[in-house]
């Protein structure tokens, strides 16, 4: 039995081709991507097409553009037996990241991709993404999905969605997941690290949880900087604080007073490590007792991208019981190590 493979265009730039007459590059028509890679027609699987009206850059991507893709999957989530997303590279990991806590009691492969080069480029990377992508979600053992979580493909490694970062512009190897191991990769063989994928621990069946605020800020700590400033934005609901290290920030007590009074506000603070590797540990170093002192939430070893969508998916989301540092501490889809 063939599989069912959705795939979703949002644009980006494994959606361009260049225009060899003028140099410049062009919006690559979907439909007709069944004649530019006519490879697809080999691999075991039926794909429908299902373009954005708009091709978008991927900065332009967010909280509306993630409803739409987590609700479209949604929406035919019983119609197929998995789904590619085509998504521009800049702010992919954001868009995995969301969609990985939107998408509920997932038991079937989302996989995202995009390329460096455009579909069209003689030398692009976007053929080989999209391709291996396709056999990622359509990949099934026994009647069961291999993969039943959020994922990433990039340059012959797949990863999980809500533990990438984008750490090149440069190199077709673009995404890295530090604090997690890679779920797969293609070489002559697909491998599969089956003791690394997620599975849902509910019994309850898939659904959407598109719930988004955009109540949250993220601040990155640096030497000399007025903390003072931190008092001066509008009232915010999370302030997510990228700090240094293990989670160190400066020692006196004028951020000690303005801290608290940000958590006397109702601000609630999370802190992450400015650190690519590694991640928050409070008491580590004495730098780091005053995060304890004000009640802040440790963000332990979740990339800057998932901490942001992860807050604003739980801020004021009345599907959750408890209260948002509870919930935040909690390993919802793999996005985080505790213990």
């Amino acid at each position: 039995m063939k599989r069912k493979v959705l795939l979703i265009y949002t644009g980006g730039t494994i959606g361009m081709e260049k225009d060899y007459e003028t140099g410049s590059l062009r919006a690559f028509d979907f439909g007709n991507i069944f004649q530019k890679l006519p490879e697809m027609r080999l691999i075991e699987c039926e794909v429908s097409v299902h373009p954005f009206k708009k091709p978008l850059d991927s900065s332009d991507m967010g909280p509306q553009e993630w409803k739409l893709i987590a609700n479209y999957i949604g929406k035919n989530y019983d119609n197929y037996d998995g789904f590619l997303i085509l998504h521009g590279t800049d702010t992919m990991s954001y868009t995995a990241s969301a969609l990985s806590f939107m998408l509920k009691n997932l038991k079937k492969p989302v996989v995202l991709t995009g390329s460096q080069l455009p579909i069209g480029d003689l030398r692009t990377d976007a053929k080989e993404n999209l391709l291996t992508s396709l056999y990622y979600a359509s990949l099934y053992e026994n009647d069961e999905a291999v993969i039943q979580e959020v994922t990433v493909y990039f340059e012959y490694k797949l990863l999980r969605g809500n533990r990438t970062l984008k750490y090149s512009a440069e190199y077709f190897d673009a995404y890295q997941t530090p604090n997690y191991p890679v779920l797969g990769q293609s070489g002559v063989h697909l491998n599969i690290e089956k003791d690394f994928l997620w599975r849902s621990k509910s019994d309850h069946g898939f659904k959407v949880d598109d719930h988004i605020s955009r109540d949250v800020l993220f601040w990155r700590i640096f030497p000399g900087m007025h903390v003072e400033h931190l008092l001066e934005m509008p009232k915010m609901k999370v302030l997510i604080l990228q700090v240094f290290g293990s989670g160190t920030i400066f020692n006196s007590l004028q951020t000690k007073q303005i801290l608290q009074k940000l958590r006397d506000r109702g601000t609630e603070i999370v802190v992450v490590s400015q650190c690519v590797s590694g991640g928050v540990s409070f008491g580590k170093y004495s730098n780091s007792n005053i995060f304890t002192q004000i009640d802040a939430i440790s963000g332990h070893d979740m990339t800057a991208e998932s901490s942001i969508t992860k807050a604003m998916h739980l801020l004021d989301n009345p599907k959750y019981k408890g209260t948002f540092a509870e919930l935040f501490a909690k390993n919802i889809c793999g996005e985080i190590t505790v213990g």
